[in-house]
């Protein structure tokens, strides 16, 4: 038979293992989501020390866009750009951001290359812009040389020492086309109607 101590020390036994069992659940439930602190730790004695300040200075930038607001933080464009910039800098941005999603970032980075591009050919097509007189001088060459295209026209223009882009010359002979093909019909209609009349003679 089992003595009463016996019995009692089974029992404190138990009860210390399910308490060392409950703990090691709860902190596992309750550990941060992301990457454990020794794994990161080692992870950043692999960094360079210029990678850990650039790191160091995101995670910074974001605590202090959060401490700023309550809320979801509202980022300015200023705000975007230096993450960004941060961003390139380190190597490890993805663990480092916290209050935006990478795919985010990468999106912010798209929208940025292309307004760049966008102001870019914009500024080119502004300073592509040609004369009035270049612009008549197609326009008469057309009228005169109908059977000339867009580029033998840019040919003759760069005879004078006039570089003009065929898409431009072919953009200012269109009304002309659309011109021609309109005299067209009119005296596709008006032959059709004269051989009526002469078969109705």
């Amino acid at each position: 038979m089992l003595d009463a101590t016996a019995v009692i020390a089974l029992v404190r036994r138990v009860l210390a293992w399910a308490n060392l069992l409950f703990n090691r659940i709860v902190r596992r439930l309750l550990r941060p989501a992301g990457p454990a602190m020794p794994r990161g730790a080692l992870t950043d004695l692999a960094l360079s020390k210029a990678d850990l300040i650039a790191e160091n200075a995101l995670l910074r930038h974001q605590l202090a866009l959060l401490k700023r607001q309550s809320k979801r933080p509202k980022l300015k464009p200023a705000n975007r750009l230096s993450l960004l910039l941060l961003a390139k800098i380190s190597r490890s941005w993805r663990e480092a951001l916290l209050i935006v999603q990478p795919a985010t970032l990468l999106r912010w980075h798209r929208e940025g290359y292309r307004l760049f591009w966008k102001w870019k050919s914009h500024k080119r097509n502004s300073q592509l812009r040609i004369s009035e007189e270049t612009i008549a001088l197609i326009r008469r060459m057309w009228e005169e040389k109908p059977l000339w295209g867009a580029e033998r026209i840019r040919g003759e223009l760069l005879k004078l020492g006039i570089p003009v882009p065929k898409r431009t010359i072919q953009r200012y002979m269109c009304w002309l086309l659309d011109f021609i093909r309109e005299l067209m019909n009119q005296a596709t209609v008006s032959w059709m109607g004269g051989s009526r009349a002469m078969a109705n003679m």
